[in-house]
């Protein structure tokens, strides 16, 4: 790497992506974190105490699992399951807020917000607040509070303040904006634990590292199942967070294709997905530079997603890095694939994913039948659908499927 690309990553830059492009009042606070995650990263100790909450709290390793039925169903490539899904909490997130939680112990500070869209950001921020004992207030915006009921509750069971954010599409984006409001005024005593590979340096990093065991414990669980690497990892795409975590421990491994998937709606017309990479272009959304979903006046264009996780009109400036270098392939799947995808697995196998996940199971469908017995996908099972059931049996109903 030459100096200058080194320094560039110093600054928080991917290539051309990334870097903190927020107002003067946050960059003291990003300044402060970024010295206390160098810090931490080299701490024995801090590591030791992450590795035993991921180990006791969040269950770790999570499973790798051999989907046999699936297998056989679509015929040609072995499909394994990484199981995040099986996480305490529900999903991947519990692995970055318990790594941000003990950060937050480290600065001394007292209080935690969050953004969530799914709500499994949040029911993963209230319990990391509540196991270090933190005050924790999260933004969601109110259709995904009236489409993750469930999850609002959690959240609120474990002490956290669940705040309606009534501007915008009252989605992911909007709840982002308050969050970050938030901190504006409360950076002396609050830590904002963002959700995703988004948002300003250092946090894509930061949050990527935080989600590496899925990749590292993947990679050893692989080899020891099969003794070599899979063909192809899938992950969904919504900021990007469980994907990097599971692409970035077998990056350099070229032979190994990556695909992300992204949420293509109702249409790929603007406004009706949530397909940054496959039909954004670079701008500045949240404090970083990346593929931005835009109109042609250069303003952040309204998503729609089935899946409140995936409804965001950015992506982690890794992933827009990747997709220039060509790395990782990014593709879509619409409302109704997904939805056809949560059954199908359900029915298949009896895991109900997340509609987020359902995305990446989808992509499997399409690639698996042209690929040879002898060749192997891995789906990174982001989450469980629990928190969708209302709203997919909303759908089927409307569908005439129940």
């Amino acid at each position: 790497m030459s100096e200058k690309a080194a320094e560039r990553l110093r600054d928080g830059y991917f290539g051309p992506y990334g870097g903190r492009f927020v107002p003067e009042t946050l960059m003291a606070a990003l300044a402060q974190l970024e010295r206390e995650y160098r810090s931490a990263m080299a701490d024995e100790g801090f590591q030791a105490e992450l590795d035993r909450c991921l180990r006791e709290i969040a269950g770790r390793p999570s499973p790798m699992y051999f989907a046999k039925r699936l297998t056989e169903h679509w015929g040609g490539a072995k499909i394994y399951l990484k199981r995040e899904d099986m996480n305490h909490t529900g999903a991947h997130k519990i692995n970055n807020t318990l790594g941000q939680g003990l950060l937050t112990l480290r600065m001394g500070k007292k209080r935690v917000i969050a953004e969530t869209g799914a709500g499994q950001h949040g029911v993963a921020t209230a319990m990391a607040a509540a196991v270090f004992g933190l005050t924790c207030d999260v933004y969601m915006g109110t259709e995904d509070i009236r489409r993750q009921a469930l999850n609002v509750f959690r959240m609120e069971l474990m002490g956290a303040r669940v705040v309606p954010v009534t501007t915008g599409q009252r989605t992911l984006k909007d709840a982002c904006n308050e969050a970050l409001r938030d901190w504006m005024a409360s950076v002396e005593h609050t830590h904002y634990i963002l959700g995703s590979v988004v948002g300003p340096a250092p946090f894509p990093e930061m949050v990527r590292e935080f989600q590496c065991c899925i990749g590292r414990e993947a990679r050893r669980q692989m080899l020891e199942a099969e003794g070599r690497l899979p063909d192809v990892i899938i992950a969904c795409v919504g900021g990007g967070s469980n994907a990097a975590g599971i692409f970035y421990p077998m990056i350099a491994d070229q032979q190994v294709r990556m695909i992300g998937v992204e949420a293509g709606g109702r249409s790929m017309g603007l406004g009706d997905h949530a397909a940054s990479l496959v039909a954004g272009r670079p701008g500045v959304l949240h404090g970083t530079k990346s593929y931005i979903l835009q109109d042609e006046d250069g303003q952040t264009a309204p998503v729609h997603s089935v899946s409140a996780g995936l409804d965001y009109p950015g992506v982690g400036p890794e992933h827009a890095y990747w997709k220039d270098t060509g790395r990782v392939t990014y593709t879509t799947c619409s409302d109704e694939q997904a939805i056809d995808a949560t059954c199908l697995l359900a029915r298949i196998e009896g895991i109900i994913p997340a509609l987020e996940s359902a995305h990446a199971v989808h992509e499997a469908a399409r690639l698996a039948p042209s690929m040879k017995p002898d060749q192997i996908i891995l789906i990174n099972l982001s989450g469980r659908g629990d928190k969708d059931c209302t709203e997919i049996a909303e759908i089927l109903k409307r569908r005439g499927e129940r």
